[in-house]
């Protein structure tokens, strides 16, 4: 942090109060009801967080991969629900700040930018599951309409979003790499949403099917060129996504750090006269944990500074830093769980939940196995995507 601009720092500063004020008064009830964090979202678009990516030109605080990587991490500390909401909005506002053609796209930003529109990604699809970059739906092109039809698995804010930047193969192709990305007001006739999300963890981020049935769009609502929408996915938005989804595990296991540390300060073994914290091997526990954390938390200002300034290193640390922070996330929170005992596995202190919004980062796409691969095949100067992946 001691790194951060004053520009970045003032950003971080606000989400700070505002995650302590707002979103960490709503996560528990956001959790065990499933439901979706309004108060939370209405509180990051008056805040002008929502717009913190968004050009200058368009009315938004024009910050980086930096600033942005801060503020999630902050946010993912007190409502892990939030921050994923606000990660796949930030990755859907880079791929409309990126359309240059797309005639809406100073509306919608300076939108964006005051705090009135949501947006968010519809990728991954049943038929091609987390290789959300080959989708299996094809457009079809009648003139200037482009009918989309396409079973979307997992969509953040599903139902709640006032946009969704669609993925689809482009007409007449057999590439599935052939994609073209459109942007699709939530109210377009033929949206439908799914059965309510209730996972085991982020059970207050909306996550649901979406069906988009023969939903009519004008070719000006492309947000890539025609069969160019790979390279929107991977050039533009994965970097701010990868980045984003690790600022999510580190703030989740650094919450669960300091609620395990503020456990063993407070809990008594009153037979003996101690506090939890006079236990060697707890303290060993807790030590272990915020080592992680810190390193992770080190790692993700590294890729997010290449992100900034892309570089020979940028590409492997991109692929890296959601399968690190995701598994230490997954093993900070499971010592937290271990540290904590009986109060945790009880549901008297926040550790639970922790635990539960851990695991998702570890098999959202791109997976933390599919992500090692990756990782691998660019150490051996093999091509990421084709053949088995």
């Amino acid at each position: 942090m001691d790194t951060m601009t004053v520009a970045e720092n003032k950003w971080v500063g606000k989400a700070e109060e505002l995650a302590r004020a707002v979103l960490a008064r709503h996560a528990e009830e956001v959790d065990q009801q499933g439901r979706w964090p309004r108060e939370s979202i209405t509180a990051l678009g008056a805040s002008g967080l929502l717009g913190l990516t968004v050009p200058g030109t368009c009315g938004g605080a024009g910050e980086g991969a930096k600033t942005f990587a801060a503020v999630t991490c902050v946010l993912a500390e007190h409502c892990a629900s939030t921050a994923m909401i606000y990660l796949m909005h930030v990755c859907a506002t880079q791929a409309i700040a990126a359309a240059e053609m797309f005639p809406r796209r100073e509306e919608v930003l300076r939108a964006v930018a005051a705090g009135h529109h949501l947006s968010t990604l519809a990728w991954s699809e049943t038929g091609s599951r987390s290789h959300f970059w080959a989708p299996v739906s094809q457009a079809v092109v009648a003139g200037d309409t482009h009918r989309l039809s396409a079973e979307k698995s997992f969509v953040t804010s599903a139902g709640q979003a006032d946009s969704y930047i669609v993925s689809t193969r482009c007409a007449g192709a057999s590439d599935p790499l052939a994609s073209t990305l459109y942007f699709v007001p939530a109210d377009t006739p033929g949206v439908h949403v799914g059965a309510a999300w209730n996972g085991l963890g982020l059970r207050g981020n909306a996550s649901a099917p979406i069906r988009f049935e023969n939903v009519e769009v004008p070719e000006s609502h492309r947000l890539s060129g025609e069969g160019s929408g790979f390279a929107v996915m991977v050039n533009t938005v994965l970097p701010w996504f990868q980045v984003g989804a690790a600022a999510v595990a580190v703030g989740i296991a650094r919450a669960a750090t300091e609620a395990a540390r503020q456990h063993l300060l407070t809990a008594k073994l009153d037979h003996l006269g101690q506090s939890l914290a006079d236990l060697p091997t707890l303290r060993a526990r807790l030590a272990q944990m915020r080592i992680a954390v810190d390193v992770q938390q080190a790692f993700v200002e590294r890729v997010a500074g290449l992100i900034e300034c892309p570089g020979p290193a940028t590409l492997l640390a991109v692929l890296e830093s959601k399968a690190a922070a995701a598994e230490t996330a997954v093993q900070v929170t499971d010592l937290a769980m271990r540290a904590c005992g009986g109060a945790a596995f009880g549901r008297r202190l926040t550790v639970e939940r922790h635990f539960r919004d851990a695991r998702a980062g570890s098999i959202m796409a791109p997976t933390t196995d599919l992500l090692y691969d990756f990782v691998a095949k660019v150490l051996l100067d093999m091509p990421l995507f084709g053949g088995d992946s």
